[in-house]
């Protein structure tokens, strides 16, 4: 019985029964799998195991390499956890970027991640699938936003147990991970795919989103796409982009106007430069300041500390 055994195998033993099942503050993260089974929708197009696909003539970003993460057939949540002091009750769902063929693991994932959690934020990383390219029907984006939509869902189901109020989850992504941020959140809690289970109970709308430098929000011609359904239900929007990058910024431009004219709280910084691919590693390029303005937005309305204000001031 536990009470003859020395205290230090007490302590151990109550660790490893703890962690079996709960992620703790400051520790490594826990996986989860988005699914109970085989995705709904478009599949994933793998031609192998899992495979980081950096090479090294790869372009260094702020003087490090890009973790380029391929042929992810099956989705995966990974919860990092900030410690119990900083924690503020406030989430945020991380999509990395990668061109729907691979995901910057690293430099739009887990490095984010740290920066939440030193900040409060709970992180949920995001490996959603790739690569879905090559579907132009009904979309490669559909795939991926499932993802993000089943990834809310089950940020809320556990709401409680991760010490995360339900009224203050957002959603956060750079360049395609954007456009999978940016669609889950215009969506406004429409599901893309029928309920499976409890999980799907729970409401995938996203309070707020932090969009850097998203691609695929316009069409050909400049417009917003279709699919960007919104009205004053959709949440606030921050946006970050340099007005050289490839993927043009008036993707970001579009969407704000849409929600300046649905009088949704946003806000949107477009730097003199700073090209694509930053992430948050620090570079001479004032676009990468970007998270210390995208913190300061959260703060002033509310979702770092719990006194919620979304009421437009435009």
């Amino acid at each position: 019985m536990f009470r003859f055994l020395p205290s230090r195998f007490v302590l151990l033993a109550a660790w490893f029964a703890t962690s079996s099942s709960l992620p703790l503050f400051g520790s490594e993260p826990t996986v989860l799998k988005v699914w109970p089974d085989q995705p709904p929708g478009p599949q994933a197009l793998v031609d192998g195991p899992e495979i980081d696909r950096q090479q090294a003539s790869d372009r260094l970003v702020g003087g490090k390499s890009v973790m380029k993460l391929g042929n992810v057939s099956s989705p995966e949540v990974h919860l990092f956890r900030p410690d119990a002091a900083k924690a503020n009750g406030a989430a945020c769902v991380v999509c990395p970027g990668g061109g729907f063929s691979i995901l910057a693991w690293d430099l739009e994932g887990t490095e984010v991640a740290d920066w939440l959690t030193e900040n409060g934020v709970t992180a949920i990383v995001l490996k959603y699938r790739v690569p879905t390219r090559a579907h132009d029907a009904p979309g490669k984006w559909q795939g991926p936003v499932m993802d993000a939509q089943r990834a809310l869902s089950l940020v809320r189901t556990n709401a409680e147990e991760w010490q995360i109020d339900p009224e203050r989850i957002g959603i956060l992504g750079f360049s395609a991970g954007g456009e999978t941020a940016s669609l889950a959140a215009c969506l406004n809690g429409e599901r893309l795919y029928d309920a499976l289970d409890a999980t799907d109970e729970q409401s995938c709308a996203a309070n707020f989103a932090v969009l850097i430098y998203p691609g695929g929000v316009v069409d050909r011609d400049g417009t917003l796409r279709e699919e960007y359904k919104v009205n004053e239900q959709t949440p606030p929007m921050f946006f970050a982009h340099a007005a050289d990058d490839r993927v043009t910024c008036e993707a970001s431009v579009q969407l704000f106007l849409a929600l300046k004219r649905a009088k949704v709280p946003a806000e949107l910084h477009v730097y003199r430069d700073g090209g694509h691919g930053y992430g948050l590693r620090p570079t001479e390029a004032r676009v990468t300041r970007w998270p210390q303005d995208a913190l300061a937005w959260m703060q002033e309305l509310g979702f770092l500390n719990g006194k919620v204000s979304t009421g437009s001031t435009q």
